[in-house]
């Protein structure tokens, strides 16, 4: 008569088989969810899911000076442009979270404007961008705010 330990041997090395290639396959599973591309894809969309409210193109109804941001990057960095009518890039624009308010700071330094700067908050319940616009060359402040252009308009 055989002893248990030789009729099992067979299976147990199969199971021993079985059970490295499933941990082999879980393991790969688990790096490929938690590899650093992935991870910082969702933490890079959701540090700019708040700003997205900012896209679009923004007047100010005490001039018509336009304000258009056209998307945002990363820790908040605006692709924004402003136009007095002539278009200027901004040398700096950037959105910030302060508790949940949005914050944005613009600087012109092209065009005469010589780090002109606009400091605003987003009001979302009357979806405007409203601050102090503080223009360089007269060394002047002014509180003043855009209003978001609805499309089909201007």
């Amino acid at each position: 008569m055989k002893s248990i330990l030789t009729v099992f041997m067979p299976f147990g090395a199969i199971a021993l088989v079985l059970a490295i290639l499933l941990f082999a396959s879980a393991s790969s599973v688990i790096a490929e969810d938690s590899s650093p591309g992935k991870e910082s894809k969702s933490v890079e969309a959701n540090s700019v899911a708040p700003f997205n409210v900012l896209l679009g193109r923004w007047v100010r109804p005490d001039g018509g000076y336009q304000l258009v941001v056209k998307s945002i990057e990363t820790k908040g960095k605006l692709d924004a442009m402003y136009a007095n009518p002539n278009i200027l890039p901004f040398s700096k624009a950037e959105a910030s979270l302060d508790g949940k308010t949005i914050k944005v700071f613009l600087e012109l330094r092209a065009g005469g404007y010589n780090g002109s700067t606009y400091t605003l908050t987003y009001d979302p319940l009357r979806d405007v961008l409203k601050g102090v616009y503080f223009q360089a060359v007269a060394q002047e402040q002014y509180e003043i705010f855009f209003e978001r252009v609805k499309s089909g308009t201007i």
